[in-house]
């Protein structure tokens, strides 16, 4: 089969993703290289810890999966009628209308990129003092960051198939470590298990916001499975199996991982997360398991980190190609590298802005771990909390107009559950965002990520009213994706649509 498809005469499309490419498990290894297990565990749990001061992490992550997994009832029955690489832009534009579609587009490359390029100076921060204790050699982290873009933007271009292998095996080897370490700390002379940690109350009390966008965050690239959909093999069965395996396995390890650390360190754990950061989960397994145990725990925090960068590239790339397929964005950007089918001009756009904040972030010696890894990652929990939110109410507006084939539960009582939770779960996060962060209320830190989003989803709703007016035929095309057989159908198809979701 080849790997791209073919055009049909007068479409709107550029060129397409390679086809049959992925299977369930490839799919599930890309979500959760995305999510970093280890990359969560030893490093945003402890560093969340010291900031917050908040130990309920564990009951957390089981909320938020169970939130998840009734979103997901809806978002994959979506994905049984649309298959589209730009997953949440492609729902919203058919669910809520096509600004509110482009809006999300925008709030999606902003939350995406910065977990991307936090992965760059998380990686820098942490592997900088460990290759001086290696090998002697102090590189400072900009370089050991650049060292790893340049990996991923190869990586970026090439089959999906090739990435997905590389992943597989990263993945395999951080979620085999993190369970034995956990195990390790169960035996650790200073364990008492914890209820704290899986005490419900605090989903309720204060600071239950940034408790839950710290669970968030550890759960972004579960949404990827319809990402990748277009390029997988059978997507009405490989979607939905690969989304609820990730969730589950996400769910698990996460609330296991971090319940273990917790009991281990003690009443003190919030100290010594202060003082140890993301060494304190080494730290207390190496204390069982011995300093060989420590120096591979290490190195595979690493790895991981590079696998959360190479699949946050790969998502980033497929909606920058969605978006420039459809003409939202530059038609150069719907462009694939040919016998690949890797959207190449959206990779080399990632690449390009990556190389830009590392060497902003070394010219102007901003903290690598706080001001990029933390921050970037905090924000760009928010920014997909606030795109699930979204797409769910989307879900809703989509099978009210489109009931066929699905059941009550899929296109009615799973969404209106999931977006009634979501909206609390985003009041309290929104509330709670100065804590998160370790800022005071009112602050620049805190004013400007969540108006950032806002900012970009107004200005998203504004271009694509704009293209309604001046570029209708690029309108008609805005989440149809490789439906969009023809420019003249699917214009015909928007004029047939009700106004309001014109």
């Amino acid at each position: 089969m080849s790997s791209t498809a073919t055009k049909p005469p007068g479409s709107q499309l550029s060129d397409a993703l390679a086809r049959d490419r992925l299977g369930v498990a490839a799919i599930v290894f890309f979500m959760m290289s995305a999510a970093a297990p280890l990359t969560v565990v030893a490093g945003v749990v402890p560093t969340g810890l010291a900031v917050t001061g908040l130990t309920g992490i564990a009951i957390a992550f089981l909320a938020v999966a169970l939130v998840l997994a009734i979103f997901s009832v809806g978002y994959v029955a979506m994905a049984r009628h649309i298959a589209n690489a730009g997953a949440f832009y492609a729902y919203v534009s058919q669910g809520l209308g096509r600004p509110v579609g482009v809006g999300t587009s925008w709030v999606a490359l902003l939350s995406y990129n910065m977990f991307q390029v936090a992965s760059y100076g998380g990686f820098g921060a942490i592997a900088e003092p460990l290759f001086a204790d290696w090998f002697g050699l102090n590189i400072p982290w900009w370089a050991l960051a650049l060292a790893t873009w340049a990996l991923v933007a190869v990586l970026g271009v090439r089959d999906v198939a090739v990435n997905g292998k590389v992943l597989a095996t990263l993945l395999v080897a951080e979620i085999a470590l993190t369970l034995v370490f956990s195990f390790a700390e169960i035996g650790a002379d200073t364990f008492t298990a914890s209820t704290e940690a899986l005490d419900p109350g605090n989903l309720v009390g204060a600071g239950a916001g940034a408790l839950l966008v710290m669970a968030v965050t550890g759960f972004v690239g579960f949404e990827q499975s319809v990402v990748f959909s277009e390029e997988s093999r059978d997507p009405r069965r490989t979607v939905p199996r690969a989304t609820y395996i990730a969730i589950a396995l996400i769910a698990v390890v996460y609330a296991f991982a971090s319940w273990a650390m917790i009991s281990a360190a003690g009443p003190t754990v919030v100290e010594r997360a202060g003082a140890e950061g993301p060494e304190l989960f080494f730290n207390l397994a190496s204390d069982q398991l011995g300093s060989t145990a420590l120096h591979l725990g290490h190195i595979l925090f690493l790895t991981s980190l590079i696998a959360a960068m190479i699949s946050f590239h790969n998502i980033i790339a497929r909606y920058m190609f969605s978006l420039g397929r459809e003409g939202v964005l530059p038609r150069a950007f719907g462009r694939t590298v040919p016998g690949t089918g890797a959207p190449k001009n959206g990779s080399l756009a990632q690449s390009a802005l990556g190389l830009i904040v590392i060497v902003a972030y070394a010219v102007f010696d901003w903290d690598p771990l706080v001001q990029l890894f933390f921050w970037g990652g905090t924000g760009g929990g928010l920014g997909v909390l606030l795109l699930v939110t979204i797409t769910s109410f989307a879900v809703i507006g989509y099978f009210a107009r489109n009931p066929q084939g699905e059941d009550l539960l899929h296109r009615v009582i799973a969404p209106v559950v999931s977006s009634i939770l979501l909206i609390i779960m985003t009041y309290l996060a929104i509330d709670n965002i100065a804590g998160l962060l370790g800022v005071e209320e009112g602050s620049t830190p805190a004013l400007v990520v969540p108006l950032s989003f806002v900012a970009l989803f107004i200005g998203g709703i504004i271009w694509g009213l704009i293209l309604r007016g001046s570029r209708p035929q690029v309108y008609a095309g805005i989440g149809l994706g490789a439906r969009s057989a023809t420019t003249a159908g699917g214009f015909a198809a928007a004029l047939n649509e009700p106004e309001g979701y014109r």
